[in-house]
Parts: structure tokens; sequence; C-alpha cells
């Protein structure tokens, strides 16, 4: 720790966070009222958590107990400062928050802007918002920004101040009250750019971005107003201007309200707020219950899924409240992890305020709520139109088979809500329950094949008796599904089956014939024994000469890809290789055995039929340049017979 008593010390940013300036401080983005935005939404957090703190430690007020944002523009200095009187900031807290990399979410950031596919200059409000980066978002702005911070219960404050130019300082400094004061110097104006020193253009910004924050946010605003005479009559013509500290938000607490009173806008308009997302929600559930359980919640699911979505840092983003005191934020103990991405507000007015995340999660009253969220957000999507739900399922449908691994009570209300392309629909997606009314009379089973690419896995050797028989095959290609297959083992009375696993058991081994083939089929897994347990005939294949199975309980190759991409090292799984015996390429290896068993091609065509079946599935084979030559030699046989024919 270092002793801010000490002189003025100079620091590096650390390269992520100065990558991330570089980025926002040469960004063409347009809509740099953003800004505004995200520093009010920081300043209504810092409020929150110094009026949760003065549920038990009412002293930390003090005399300071009227909570307000408050916004100071000065036109002469071409300065706007954006003061708060909330929990402040410690010299270990600016510099873990705002200096380095601990809290700021930047790497997050960084890497989902990348994985977006948009350039640096493609900055959006849905980016910014979502990584905790907001405070950064000012040097769109501003050529210098200084933070003045007082710890709530210190003594002495901070001075943060930098230009985005690589370091910052850092220092002691003054201030009368608790809370911070963030002063931007802004950069110099093009005639076509906003005015953020301009009270009526704050006043714009404050009501279309911030009006539903929980406390005021205040500007002295100067106005005309009329001469009073002797009487108190207005003197007519004669006008003063006046200056008077105004609120500028509506700080209407929507949630509370009954749902009629609200309007589409308005539940609009605070999802931005609340979710920091600049797109509206897809859909929005708001429900009021009263009772033996009392509580109110307003949740929203989104139109996009966030980029960071799958990191290991997403957070919840439902908000905690007891009779509208904040209580914590990213509450995860209210909804399921498959529900991760809903966003909301949950007010429960019986809760103790001093609560912990591990009392939460025993609190009866807690578990009562999730279990009736989870329910109502069940019949929202059950209740959704077609192409609403398709929206969403297009981009949270990976997140919502986690819980058919993880939610056993609420596994078949998941399966409900699954979607498939199929081999007979590779356009569209399908429901479990319109497969099963689909299913051929002599059908018993659903099956499924996993795989990375939906090309591949279409296309895939082992679908060609399946479709001879017109049945249809669920196409997986969402590794999630690895897991959901595990877990679901039937829906409406149908077991899954996988289409490269076990036996298919849809026609029968021509016994003759399969006697007939066995001492080959013995040679060619005796040259393969260290990769094959075992080489059978095929109940799978009708154009196709060869592929690779699994015993029923095997993991799936689709599986072993995964794990191995992961790191993991996965115990060796030999495979099945399944023979086409009315292919006519083995017709032609049997009599080649049969009439010399010590032809060295044999081997040749051994490794060659395995490598087959390795890229009919859409696998790497072993040796590529081995692979190449053989089936050059092959060709240049085949061309040779034909020419001299």
């Amino acid at each position: 720790m270092v002793d801010v008593k000490t002189k003025e010390q100079t620091h590096e940013f650390k390269t992520e966070v100065q990558q991330l300036l570089n980025i926002i401080i040469n960004s063409l983005y347009s809509n740099k009222e953003i800004f505004l935005r995200e520093l009010i939404s920081n300043a209504s957090d810092a409020i929150d958590r110094v009026r949760f703190k003065a549920q038990t430690h009412p002293d930390i007020l003090k005399d300071d107990g009227e909570f307000k944002i408050k916004l100071i523009p000065d036109k002469e200095k071409h300065t706007l400062t954006v003061s708060d009187n909330g929990i402040g900031m410690t010299y270990d807290e600016v510099m873990d928050n705002i200096g380095t990399i601990a809290r700021s979410g930047t790497v997050e950031f960084l890497k989902a802007l990348k994985e977006s596919g948009r350039g640096e200059n493609m900055l959006t409000p849905e980016l910014i918002g979502q990584f905790g980066v907001g405070f950064y978002s000012a040097f769109m702005v501003a050529d210098k920004i200084e933070l003045v911070t007082r710890s709530a219960g210190a003594e002495e404050a901070v001075r943060w101040v930098s230009s985005g130019d690589g370091t910052f300082t850092v220092s002691k400094s003054d201030k009368q009250n608790r809370g911070t004061d963030i002063t931007l110097y802004l950069k110099a104006q093009d005639e076509d750019e906003p005015d953020f020193t301009d009270q009526w253009m704050i006043q714009n910004i404050v009501k279309k971005h911030s009006d539903f924050v929980s406390y005021p946010i205040v500007m002295d605003m100067e106005k005309d107003e009329s001469v009073l005479d002797d009487q108190g009559k207005p003197v007519e013509g004669k006008t003063k201007k006046v200056v008077r500290e105004e609120t500028l938000n509506s700080m209407k607490a929507i949630w509370a309200k009954d749902k009629s009173e609200v309007t589409e806008k308005e539940y609009e308009e605070f999802y931005k707020h609340l979710g920091h997302d600049w797109n509206p929600p897809l859909d929005h559930l708001h429900i009021k219950l009263e009772g033996a359980t009392e509580y109110t919640a307003l949740l929203y699911i989104p139109s996009q899924a966030p980029l960071d979505i799958f990191s290991p840092a997403f957070q919840h983003g439902v908000r905690l409240y007891s009779r509208r005191v904040f209580i914590m934020d990213n509450c995860e103990e209210l909804i399921p992890d498959y529900f991760r991405f809903v966003k909301g507000v949950v007010d429960a007015a019986d809760l103790n305020l001093n609560v912990s995340r591990e009392i939460l999660q025993q609190d009866r009253l807690v578990r009562n709520i999730r279990r009736n969220l989870t329910k109502k957000l069940f019949e929202q999507l059950e209740q959704m139109d077609s192409e609403n739900y398709k929206k969403f399922y297009s981009e949270f449908g990976s997140i919502l088979k986690i819980g058919i691994p993880n939610d056993p009570e609420n596994k078949t209300r998941i399966a409900n809500l699954l979607r498939y392309k199929t081999s007979k629909s590779e356009d569209e997606f399908k429901s479990l329950q319109e497969y099963v009314k689909s299913m051929k009379p002599d059908q018993e089973n659903i099956y499924y094949i996993t795989g990375e690419k939906l090309s591949t896995i279409l296309n895939s050797p082992h679908l060609e008796k399946l479709k001879e028989k017109d049945y249809e095959v669920l196409l997986m290609n969402d590794p999630v599904d690895e897991w959901v297959v595990q877990s679901l083992m039937e829906f409406e009375g149908k077991k899954l089956k996988s289409a490269e696993k076990g036996d298919l058991d849809i026609e029968k081994i021509d016994e003759t014939k399969k006697e007939a083939f066995s001492a080959l089929f013995d040679f060619i897994r005796s040259q393969l024994d260290d990769k094959l347990r075992e080489v059978k005939p095929s109940t799978r294949l009708k154009d196709s000469v060869a592929c690779l199975s699994g015993g029923e309980y095997d993991m799936s190759a689709f599986m072993e890809k995964i794990m191995a991409a992961s790191g993991q090292k996965m115990p060796e799984n030999k495979r099945v290789l399944e023979l086409n015996m009315d292919h006519p390429v083995m017709e032609k290896i049997k009599n080649l055995f049969e009439s010399d068993k010590d032809n060295p091609q044999l081997k040749k065509y051994s490794q060659l039929l395995y490598d087959m079946a390795i890229i009919g599935e859409g696998g790497k084979v072993e040796n590529p340049s081995r692979f190449s030559k053989l089936v050059g030699e092959l060709m240049t046989a085949a061309v040779s017979k034909s020419a001299g024919s």
C-alpha cells in the first residue's frame, strides 16, 4: 500500500488499459454523449453502496444524507464536472478501479471487440456498457480528466489526473465531503459537434439516457424570470436572469408502479439505463406478488447476447432491492445460470438489508422468489410468438441448454424449448415435439448426430441408412449438445440414439456375407490394432465404403475434440471401423485378400479405409502425405487400366 500523504506520484497504465484508451481516444464513434450516461451510472452505483452501508453504519452519512448527482458545466473553462456524494474511493480503490486492469473488464472488452469483427473505429454503446469501462469513455470528449474522491469515513481525499497519454498521477487532495468529483477538460469543439457545456444539451442527454436513475440528477439552470413590482406582480416586459438548482430526471422506480401505468417507451428506456444496452429488449416481465411472499420484479430478455456471455467473468444482470433500497447487483441467487442473460430488478420487501450472498443461498424467501421467477420466465418463453422466439433462440439457445444437465427439476420444460435443424429441415429449426410428431410409424428412437460443422454432419456417412429409411436426424453442432444428450436420455417416451454410436438396430446383417468377410476384417484390424477395437459390417452405410463408430456409452468424436481443445488428457478410446460389404471396393479387396494374403497392397488399403473413415466424419488424417500418396497410386493404376482397355 502506498501512503497518500507522500508527494504526487506518476504511474503508467497497464498495457491493456492503454490499448483501450487508444481505441477510445481515436474512435470515430459518433454518439459520444454516451459518456455522460456512464459517469452518471457510476455515480448512482456509488450512492447505492453508501446507502446500503448506512443501514448498518448510519454514522458514515454524518450530516450529508441527501443523496444527489450534480452536473457542473463551465463554458469559460470548457469543463464539465460530475459530482456525487456516494461511497467514494480510497487510494487503493482508485488504483484498482481506474489505474489498473483489476476491475475494469478491459481484457474482456478488447477480446469482445476483436471477436465482434468490428474495427477499432466501430466503438458501440453496448460494448462500453457491458464491460464496466464506462469511465474511460469520457476520453472520447476530454483531453484530460481529473478525479477527486474521498471515501466514506476517510479523513483525506485522493486526486487522480490523466490525459490518456499512458500515465496518470495520484496525490493527496482536499475535499470537504465524501464522494467523487470527476472533471472533464473537454476537447476543442468542431462546429458540427455537441457542446457538452450547454445546459439544454445536458438536460436533453439526461432525459434521454438517465431519466430513471434513482437519485436526483441536478444542475444549476439559468432562466429568465419576470421582475416583480412592490405588490408582487410581474412587471410587463421586464425579466431578469436567475440561477436555480433543478432536478433533470424523473427518478421513476417503474418496477414499483402498476404495469398498467408504465408505457412501452418507459420500459425500454429503463432497460437501457439498467442494462447498459443500447438495443431495445426483446421482451419484459413485470410481476408483483403480495401475500405471504411479497416482492416485485421487472425482468428483461435482451435482444442480443452480450459478447462476453461465455466468459467466466460474466456477471448476472439482476439487481436486488428491499423497499427500493439497493442491496446487491449481479444477484445470481435469484435466477438459474441458464437464465444468466436476464437483466432486471427484484424488490423483496421483507428481505434483511444486511444480507450476504452466503445467507441468500439459504434464505427461504430468496429460494421461493427464484422458483417463482424461473416458472414465470419459462411461461414467458413458451408464450412468445414464433418470430421473436427464433430471435431469442439464435442468441441464447446455447445458454438455455446448460439447464438440461444442471437443473433436473426443469429438464423437461427446458427440453420443450430446444430447437434443432434436422436432416429434413436444414434451413429451419424444429422442436423436439415437432420431431416426435413427424416420426415414421416403425421408428422407435429419436436419432441425432453431433459435430462441429452443420454441413459435415448433414452429409455424414453415418446417416446414409437412416436417410434411406426416411428417418429424420437431429443435427447438433453446438458443443453444449454433447452434455444435453448425456442428460436427456429420452423425450416423450422416445429414446435419444446417436447415429454414430452403438448399433442402430434398423437393419439385420446378412450372416452369410458377414462370415465371408470375417477373415478380411480380422486382417484389417490386425493392421490397425493400435487404433481400432473392432472391424465389423456396417448397418449405417449405403453409398460410402467406411465409417468410424463407437460403443453406445463411448465418447463421440466431437466430444473428444472438445476435450482435447480444452487441454484435457483423455484415456485412449479405440473406435470401431465399420465397412460396407455391399460396396464394390470391398468386394475387390476381398478377392485380392483371398488370392494373395501377403500382397503388400492390402496393408495400404487397410490404412486407406481408416483414413477415409476419418475424413468422412470431418476429422484430420494422421499422415496427410501418406494418404495423398496412396490415393495418387490408386488413381494412377485406375487411369492406366482404363487407358489400356
